[in-house]
């Protein structure tokens, strides 16, 4: 690992021009490309203390030997220098996008003599006509199958096209009115070409002069009883429509726009963008990227548009809607490629804002999707666990992972989660959770040693009461749940992880440790993962353990935090939320939801309720006697809540309407 000094440049050597830089490592390779506006100022970030840098960017800086830059004029010439670097170099640590496969897309050759509809694939040709792109092919070839009907442009190879001229006979599409049959000189090259550029009006979204062409023929047709001729022109009118219905009306006013849309973590990022042409949606694509590099979303939202416009394979729309603006070099750079200017910008209402939303959920879909493949697959999740066991030096892969994470809200409501993960994949079905009991107040390590130990004295107890992971017949302990489920099955709660991971750092893993000493456990690793930097903490050492970003090992760890920190939250916010609820009902035994819905409904609050005999009570439907008498009993048992005092107006506030708040879901 390189120390970044030994290749600083000499103050004053980097100019204050804007520029691209490239870092290489001791190989001369090209590691990483970045442009700025000033490169003083951004080379200089790089070159400070490593501990304050990110995690990322450390690695980068540590693994490089070298640093050059190539001046440039302005940041338009820098964005197109960078992408053209990324493109050529391919480093390891600028953001790549994955899974971008070449989307078909509807193509017209006006280049050729007798143009030609077809499916095309790849970088766009001069002199052809672009419409797309669209998920499947097959979407394609249903739209031309339609509009063949009305517009019957050649879709025959060369090949074909050459030897129907050689015999002068037409394919069968010929024979059966979806081409023209220029091959044979049914129409002529004029004509054809004529039937071409209407079938790329229609495409781009012009189709208001087609269609009430096509319907005044059809009327002057029937007004002359060639009942035929209206017939046909009927189901050329059906079949556009319903080409058009293929592609459904999302922006009313004919926009043409691409929208694009975000949903990252902090190790990975996905991509969606629409193609809304004529104020349909013409296509849809996607990508899904590592984020090797530190870039907020306006930079992936830079790359992505480097990605899609930079190598001209797409026109540049008149309007780009983004979650996050770029710098104001691409808008630039936008508006050069298009010839005009460019409306890049964030949708902030209207049909565009919604439209946005549905790009942005298509997004977190994909995102989703991608590491739930990732998840699911043997190999790779065999490949995580035996990275964690090189990492972490263990002496056979975990197989099964505990993790336990702290939540709480400003030292109230402090409880704990517990995972499990066993070959890589949750068992949700023993997932645990705690209430800290033992203290209040916020001391996230006194809580994380509390939770550790209740956990491992069971497993202690288990073991030494039966010598095997059949579970004891006794109680749970206040705050933790049984171990059996309701057909007396244990749950396997004594069972011992090879792996206990730990929400924090080095104050919550030496508390874990403390635990498993007390208890005499010494077969158990223990780790903690820092959420901040992603860092790998160890016991008893003062350097953390430093995974690689594209490493699938600290993916998983990353996977089974997540997911306990999600678990605690989960429930911490039910405790709250039931404790803000909570009335002096909700402690009356035998009385449920239902009745005591009923009680407040029925007397209007709980003061006329506290004043109410048990005859009264009983007039309440559902409310027996004894349940009368139980309700009475408990209300009177209590000192009624002291007054409360609008402190605006000084006016005395009844008991009626401070403690008359229903539950969740009741009614006053």
């Amino acid at each position: 690992m390189a120390d970044p000094s030994t290749y600083r440049p000499a103050p004053g050597a980097i100019p204050l021009s804007p520029g691209v830089y490239k870092f290489r490592d001791a190989h001369g390779r090209v590691i990483y490309v970045g442009k700025a506006k000033s490169l003083r100022q951004r080379l200089s970030s790089y070159f400070q203390d490593v501990a304050h840098l990110h995690p990322r960017t450390a690695t980068m800086v540590t693994t490089a030997a070298s640093v050059e830059w190539t001046v440039v004029s302005t940041e338009v010439e820098a964005l197109q220098l960078e992408y053209s670097w990324i493109k050529e170099f391919d480093p390891r640590f600028n953001v790549k996008y994955r899974d971008d496969k070449s989307y078909p897309e509807l193509a017209v050759t006006l280049d050729e003599e007798y143009p030609r509809v077809q499916v095309m694939r790849g970088a766009h040709k001069k002199g052809v006509r672009y419409f797309g792109p669209y998920g499947h092919a097959w979407a394609i070839r249903e739209t031309v199958d339609l509009m063949l009907r009305v517009f019957p442009v050649r879709t025959c190879s060369n090949g074909v096209f050459k030897r129907a001229q050689q015999v002068g006979r037409p394919c069968l599409l010929g024979y059966i009115g979806k081409c023209a049959a220029p091959c044979v000189g049914r129409v002529s090259a004029e004509e054809h070409r004529e039937l071409a550029e209407e079938f790329c009006d229609f495409m781009a979204g012009r189709t208001g002069n087609h269609l009430r062409r096509l319907e005044q023929q059809m009327q002057q047709a029937a007004a002359e009883m060639e009942y035929e001729k209206a017939a046909r022109l009927r189901d050329d009118l059906g079949a556009l429509q319903r080409a058009m219905e293929k592609n459904a009306v999302v922006l009313g006013d004919g926009t043409d726009a691409d929208l694009l849309a975000v949903a990252e973590d902090e190790l990975e990022a996905a991509v969606q963008i629409f193609h809304v042409r004529g104020g349909r949606v013409r296509g849809q694509r996607g990508w899904v990227t590592d984020k090797v590099e530190d870039v907020d979303t306006a930079g992936l939202v830079e790359h992505a548009l480097q990605q899609l416009y930079g190598e001209g394979s797409e026109q540049v729309p008149r309007e780009v809607l983004v979650p996050a603006l770029p710098g104001e070099a691409v808008h630039e750079w936008l508006s050069a490629l298009r010839g005009a200017q460019v409306d890049l910008r964030v949708p902030q209402r209207g049909d565009k804002k919604d439209l946005m939303e549905t790009v942005q959920r298509n997004a977190q879909q994909a995102l989703a999707l991608h590491k739930t493949k990732r998840a699911s697959d043997l190999t790779t999740r065999s490949r995580a666990l035996q990275e964690i066991a090189d990492a972490l030096e263990l002496d056979s892969v975990p197989l099964r992972i505990e993790c336990f994470d702290i939540s709480h809200l400003q030292g109230e409501d402090v409880v704990a989660s517990m995972v499990v993960f066993e070959d890589g994949l949750a068992r949700k079905s023993e997932y645990r959770r705690f209430q800290i009991r033992t203290f209040e107040g916020q001391d996230d390590v006194r809580s994380m040693h509390e939770v550790i130990t209740r956990r491992f004295r069971r497993y202690l107890q288990e073991r030494e009461q039966t010598g095997e992971w059949a579970v004891p017949e006794q109680e749970p302990a206040e705050g933790e749940e049984a171990l059996t489920d309701e057909n007396g099955r244990p749950k396997r709660f004594a069972y011992p992880p090879q792996l206990l991971v730990v929400d924090g750092g080095q104050p919550q893993v030496a508390a874990a440790v403390r635990a498993l000493d007390g208890l005499g456990i010494d077969d158990v690793a223990v780790c903690g993962l820092a959420k901040r930097l992603e860092e790998v903490w160890l016991p008893g050492q003062d350097d953390p353990v430093v995974l690689p970003r594209s490493s699938e090992g600290l993916y998983l760890l990353q996977r089974v935090r997540d997911e306990a920190h999600r678990f605690a939250i989960t429930y911490q916010r039910a405790k709250r939320a039931k404790r803000l609820t909570a009335g002096e009902l909700d402690s009356v035994p035998g009385l449920g939801e239902t009745r005591r819905r009923a009680l407040l409904k029925h007397f209007g609050s709980l003061k006329k309720l506290r004043a109410a005999t048990v005859d009264e009570l009983c007039e309440v439907p559902g409310v027996g006697r004894r349940t009368a008498e139980t309700v009475a009993a408990a209300l009177a048992s209590r000192t009624p809540a002291a007054f409360a005092v609008n402190t605006a107006t000084g006016e005395i506030i009844e008991d009626s309407t401070a403690t008359a708040v229903p539950r969740s879901g009741e009614e006053t």
